[in-house]
Formats: C-alpha cells, sequence, structure tokens
C-alpha cells in the first residue's frame, strides 16, 4: 500500500463526512430489504447491577457482513450512543465462535466473515447501563426501567433501517407494567408481559422500533385522554400514591389533545402513548417520538400541583414534535439510518419552532394559566436580554451545530459559549413571525394558519415528510406574503437576540422586585437562583454553588468564576434569603456587597459594587397597541 495515498484518501474521507468521518469499509445504506427477520430479545431483570442483557438472531448468508451500533439518535441531533455502555460481545454461528472485528475508523461498526453453511449469526452482549449520574442518564432503578430499542440493538450495514425487521421482545420484572407504542400480536394483554414474563411486539421495521421505546415499572396507571385515533397517559412513579391524579388535572391533558389536533388540523398516529415517569430516581428526560414521547416530572407533578407548574410545559413540547420534528422533518434529520451524519441546520424551526408551540398549547389547554405562560416567556425574554454577551461572536444559526460540539456537557460560560440556543431564541423567533403575520393580515391570519397548511397535510400518516428553507419560506407566503427569507435570516443569523417579536405582540420585559409565583417555583433546588440581571451570575443549587458568570459583567470583572461557592454574605453564612437581604440593603447605599468564595481549597473575598436591588422577570402591557400575545395563548 502507499501510504501517502492511504493518508490522503483517509484526509478526504474525513473533509467528506464533516463532523464524522464515515469509514470506507462500512457500507452505506440502499433502500434494500434486508432478508429475513432479526429476532432481539432483550432481559430487562437485572434491576440491581442496571444490566440489560441481549441476544439476537440475525438471518446471514456467506461473506462480509458489518453490524452496526446507532450512533446518530433521533432527537438528539448529535452522535451520542452509547456505546462506552456495549460489552460482553460474542457473535457464533451454528455452536461455534465468529470473531468480530473493530472498525478503526467508525467505533460503531463491527465486521466480521461469514463462512459457508451459516444462516443464522447469534450475537449477544450487555448493555451496562449508567448506576450514578456521573456516568451517564440512569435508565434502570429499583422500581422502573426505561428502554430504548436503540442502546440494546446491532443492525446490518448496507440497509435504510426501515427496510431491516426486527421481532422485538423483553423480559420484566415480576408484577411490572410497561408502556409504549410497539403493536401487540393477537390475544396479547396490553401493558403486561405473557406468563413468563416476556412482552412481545409484532415484527416492525428497524426505524419503527427505534422510534418506539418502553418504560416499565411496578407503580403503573394508565389513563386513556382520547379516543378516536387514542391518546392515553402512561404513569410510572417512585412509588404508588405519586399516581393520585384528579380528574380536574387530567381534563387539562386531555384539553392537550384537543388543543394540539385544532391547532394542526391532524393527527400523524394512530394511537399515541405519552409515557411519563414520576421520579427522583431515573433520570430525566424529554425526547419525541412519532406515536409517542418519554417524558419525567417531579413525584409531586400531581399530589403538589401549584408547586410544579413549570414542569408543564414539558408535554405540550413533545406532543407538538409528533407534528414538527418526527412527520415533517428537515432534510438533513431524515437519514437513511443510525449511522448517517445528519444536518442540524434547521433545528430553530424543528426545535424552536416546537418550543413556540409548547408555550402556546400549555396555556390553551390550562396547564399553564396565561399568567403563567406569560411569566414563563418573561423568563426567557430576560436570559436573552441580560445573559447572552455570546451574540457577540456567535448567531441562533450556529447554534444548531452545539448537539455535536457540546452534547450538552456543562460549560464554563454558558452566556459566551452559548447552547442550543436555537431552542429558546428560535421560540423568540417564532413569535416575531407570528406577531408579523397578524400584522400583515390585521390579526385575521397568524402562525396557526401556518402550522395547518404545513403540518396537517397527510391526515393520519406517520411516513416522514422532509422540508429545506425554501418550504418554510413559502408555506409562510402563503399565508401572508412578505420578503419571509430576509426576516428569518435577519433573526438567524443576526447578532443580536432575538427580542422583537415581544412588543410586535403589545408587551414588554420590566423588572420588579419580587419574582413571580411561576419564577419562585422555578427557583431553588436543581434549579438554583438566577442573579443575571442583578449581580451578573446564576446560583446553581442549595449549596451556594455558582454555574455560570455574565461574561464581561460585574461579578465577572469582580473575579467571580463559575463553579466558585458562595460561602459567605456580608460575613454571614450563604443562603439565597442572605444574598437577597444584601442586594435590597444596597439600595441607597455606597458599600460593596462583599462574597466570601471557596475555589477549590483556596478561600477568597470580592466586592461587588452594585445598588441596582433585586431584579425579576415580569411582562408588562404596552398601552395603546395590540394586545396579540392574548390572542396567541386564548384557547380554540
Amino acid at each position: 500500500m502507499n501510504t501517502t495515498t492511504g493518508l490522503a484518501g483517509m484526509i478526504l474521507s474525513m473533509a467528506a463526512g464533516g463532523a464524522w468521518a464515515q469509514s470506507p469499509r462500512v457500507p452505506p445504506p440502499a433502500d434494500v430489504a434486508y432478508p429475513g427477520t432479526i429476532r432481539l430479545e432483550v432481559d430487562a431483570t437485572d434491576i440491581q447491577r442496571h444490566i440489560f442483557r441481549v441476544h439476537e438472531e440475525i438471518p446471514v448468508a456467506p461473506g462480509k457482513l458489518t453490524l452496526l451500533y446507532p450512533a446518530w439518535l433521533p432527537g438528539k441531533h448529535a452522535p451520542r450512543g452509547p456505546i462506552d455502555k456495549l460489552a460482553g460481545l460474542v457473535t457464533s454461528a451454528n455452536g461455534h465462535r465468529l470473531e468480530w472485528q473493530r472498525d478503526p475508523l467508525d467505533v460503531y461498526a463491527f465486521h466480521l466473515d461469514i463462512p459457508q453453511g451459516v444462516d443464522t449469526l447469534s450475537v449477544d452482549f450487555q448493555y451496562l447501563s449508567p448506576q450514578e449520574p456521573a456516568q451517564g442518564r440512569v435508565v434502570m432503578t429499583p422500581d422502573m426501567l426505561n428502554l430504548q430499542w436503540d442502546a440494546v440493538a446491532l443492525y446490518p450495514a448496507g440497509h435504510a433501517a426501515r427496510r431491516i425487521t426486527f421481532a422485538p421482545s423483553v423480559k420484566l420484572p415480576g408484577g411490572w407494567h410497561y408502556a409504549g407504542a410497539l403493536d401487540l400480536p393477537a390475544g396479547a394483554t396490553p401493558n403486561e408481559p405473557a406468563s413468563d414474563g416476556v412482552a412481545r411486539f409484532k415484527p416492525v421495521d428497524f426505524e419503527t422500533l427505534v422510534d418506539s421505546p418502553l418504560f416499565a415499572g411496578r407503580h403503573f396507571k394508565r389513563i386513556e385522554l382520547a379516543g378516536n385515533a387514542p391518546v392515553h397517559l402512561n404513569l410510572f412513579a417512585d412509588a404508588a400514591r405519586f399516581l393520585a391524579a384528579t380528574p380536574a388535572q387530567l381534563k387539562l391533558h386531555e384539553n392537550l389533545v384537543v388543543q394540539a389536533r385544532k391547532l394542526f388540523g391532524s393527527q400523524h398516529y394512530d394511537h399515541y402513548d405519552f409515557l411519563l415517569a414520576l421520579t427522583n430516581q431515573l433520570g430525566g428526560i424529554g425526547l419525541e417520538h412519532s406515536r409517542s414521547s418519554e417524558n419525567s416530572g417531579d413525584p409531586g407533578y400531581f399530589t403538589e400541583w401549584d408547586k410544579h407548574a413549570p414542569g408543564r410545559g414539558l408535554l405540550p413540547h413533545e406532543f407538538t414534535h409528533s407534528w414538527n420534528g418526527k412527520f415533517r422533518r428537515p432534510v438533513g434529520s431524515a437519514t437513511a439510518n443510525y449511522n448517517v451524519p445528519m444536518d442540524d441546520g434547521l433545528l430553530w424551526v424543528y426545535e424552536g419552532q416546537t418550543q413556540y408551540w409548547g408555550f402556546v398549547l400549555a396555556a390553551r389547554s390550562g396547564l399553564w394559566s396565561s399568567e403563567q405562560t406569560r411569566d414563563a416567556l418573561a423568563l426567557v425574554a430576560a436570559t436573552y436580554a441580560d445573559n447572552r454577551p455570546g451574540f457577540a461572536w456567535r448567531n441562533v444559526q450556529d447554534t444548531t451545530q452545539d448537539p455535536i460540539i457540546a452534547a450538552r456537557r456543562a460549560l464554563p460560560y454558558r452566556n459566551w459559549q452559548m447552547s442550543e440556543d436555537y431552542y429558546s431564541a428560535g421560540q423568540l423567533i417564532w413569535l416575531a413571525v407570528d406577531a408579523k403575520l397578524r400584522e400583515l393580515t390585521g390579526d385575521k391570519r397568524s402562525l396557526d394558519d401556518f402550522a395547518r397548511a404545513f403540518f396537517g397535510i397527510d391526515d393520519g400518516s406517520w411516513a416522514i415528510s422532509t422540508y429545506e428553507f425554501d418550504d418554510v419560506v413559502a408555506a409562510l407566503d402563503g399565508v401572508a406574503h412578505h420578503d419571509w427569507a430576509r426576516f428569518l435570516r435577519e433573526r438567524i443569523d443576526g447578532h443580536a437576540p432575538p427580542l422583537d417579536g415581544l412588543a410586535a405582540s403589545g408587551w414588554k420585559l420590566v423588572y420588579r422586585d419580587k419574582p413571580s409565583a411561576f419564577e419562585k417555583a422555578n427557583q431553588g433546588g436543581r434549579r438554583g437562583w438566577d442573579y443575571s440581571a442583578s449581580l451578573g451570575f446564576v446560583v446553581g443549587g442549595k449549596d451556594g454553588r455558582i454555574s455560570d458568570v455574565c461574561w464581561d459583567g460585574a461579578a465577572f470583572n469582580a473575579g467571580v468564576t463559575p463553579t466558585s461557592t458562595i460561602v459567605a454574605v456580608n460575613g454571614r453564612a450563604w443562603s439565597n434569603d442572605e444574598l437577597d437581604d444584601a442586594i435590597t440593603a444596597a439600595v441607597g447605599s455606597t458599600a460593596p456587597i462583599e462574597l466570601l468564595l471557596k475555589d477549590g481549597n483556596l478561600y477568597r473575598s470580592v466586592r461587588l459594587d452594585y445598588h441596582g436591588g433585586l431584579r425579576f422577570p415580569h411582562l408588562e402591557r404596552i398601552e395603546g397597541s395590540a394586545d396579540r400575545l392574548s390572542a396567541i395563548l386564548a384557547p380554540r
């Protein structure tokens, strides 16, 4: 081999692959059916050790075979398949072990030579799921589990995922129930394994299998929210007492289904399952699928209803994805299989508009009151008014690469680096679009009309319908003629937070010295306290640890650093109440606020010359303007 040519070829291959270099030894996916059905058996009974044991029977023919572990996962927009958790891989045929070789350029690919006389390959491995959050998201606890089929399956390269058929099953601990979107064979009891503890499902293509995860657990309740293309709310909890939902609470979830169907004028499922874990033990999640969604909430989601309003925005967001992101999908996200790189450039539509509709549907359904929705929007607006100096060097479009760049890891200076701002900045862009549509049409048409025209096509189908930027522009122009390409690009590519939709909707961001009830519910614990609009930092939790410092702000320039811990405030032991009192006392004073910080094993004092008082964001009406925001949030 000519080493220079080989190296040059590798460099060219990597350049062509962008963020992901596909090995030349891995066959690209073709729209050709894989012969036969792959039997996939998962044993999920080892809850003590958090181990999923996997057995596959794969029809094969003599010759070269490449097996792939899914890498580019839908909804995660990045190569985040947990290949590091796969262990104990053994491949065999006719009672004899066959050696595999991992691809040197693609760690998700395994090559085998299938000898003559072999028509079935046996594959065995374990998925060693995380035992603690430091190892990744915990998906198995003593009381429940979250089975994502992409984590427990190897599949043959060279074929589109939708052309490979699997016959899946899972063995569950005794007495557990399960829920998910997979269809059952005739005679099977919904949500209950067979007498041998195994839940078996109809053969299904791999694309649908990956799109149909399971929740399972010992404390379970299933609630019908809608008939006629039925929708169910499947609840799993750390303890049975957390399943106690009132009729009034469930009515609001029924309203969500009604309002979504009115908004989009269609449904892209034959049945839909909300999977909701009420837990402090299972890792947090919010992940979309065509006919289901994976969600988690505080155990007190129902039993402490008033305390957990912020958490009620999750289900509307993930339900919206059934239309936006799953049915209508950017062409770059609709890859043939899970080892082809995705183009995330339209995530400001996929996720940003979904974030917008999530807020709107939370309000229209009553899961949030109009006041709570405005308070939630005020928090978003304040983030971009006070705590995104990174717009000086980045824009919303560039943040669509963040699932690959940062993979949701903690960042030293989140506000300066920015990360996945296509969600909330995208939401603000779509608020501006909605307000503009209403202005152009004398408030006769709106983004609702776009939603019906763009997402409401092919009622009942969940086959993927792709789109590009020009399709979005054309659909907006069909609602009201305007230079939408320029309107969108100014905000997506611009170096200023897209806040203009607030005023166009008749509201403005103001600050008061008391937080809204919504913000109070959003404070403390894991969420911490946000002092970005005053001292210029965010305290990440009750221990006083600072999680973010506003770049080039007062605290930053005084030497406050992320991961410092506040030990004392003006000589008194840290608490958020003590810090609030110090900020209030500094109004009208010339004395600085003194913080004692701990950095590692070093202690130091910093003085913040701030006298502007506590500043909590609220929305306030602009006198004399059209109140378009209230019209947007009103139920249909």
